[in-house]
């Protein structure tokens, strides 16, 4: 039994580290339903800011979404960020200003959805003159259910 010890501990450590992912991926592709069918994937959303006049800042995101089951899924979808700093000044969460925005998923159905809106920020003492966010903070919701992404 000594032999194997550490041929268990390593498959142990592996088991804890891709269970729970593994987990999550299966039941969202064979049981859930509603939102809890959709995986979006961060790692490829990305949103764009640039200024087109004086008082408005144009923004454009792409959110690439799956629906997993067979259902047609609604949801709306709005935007958060966790700024590290006191002074950072919010970007993606600007996009909230005409939010939420909707979105249909026909069953299992691939989508890169693009959100495009102008930003009124006149009003604004201190606002971003123009980037790029990757890695976007979504909040998807439907039927008094959500979901941060």
């Amino acid at each position: 039994m000594k032999k194997y010890h550490w041929r268990f501990v390593i498959i142990a450590i592996l088991i804890v580290i891709f269970a729970p992912t593994f987990a999550v991926n299966s039941f969202q592709k064979t049981f859930a339903t509603g939102i809890y069918a959709v995986s979006y994937s961060e790692e490829e959303s990305n949103c764009s800011f640039a200024m087109i006049n004086e008082k408005t800042l144009q923004a454009e995101c792409e959110l690439p979404f799956k629906n997993c089951s067979n259902n047609d899924v609604q949801f709306s979808v709005e935007f958060y960020e966790e700024l590290v700093y006191k002074d950072d000044l919010p970007m993606v969460s600007l996009m909230n200003n005409d939010a939420p925005y909707e979105i249909m998923l026909k069953g299992k159905e691939n989508k890169h959805v693009k959100i495009r809106t102008n930003i009124d920020v006149s009003n604004m003492e201190n606002h971003i003159e123009g980037g790029e966010a990757t890695g976007v903070n979504i909040i998807i919701k439907s039927k008094g259910k959500s979901r941060n992404l």
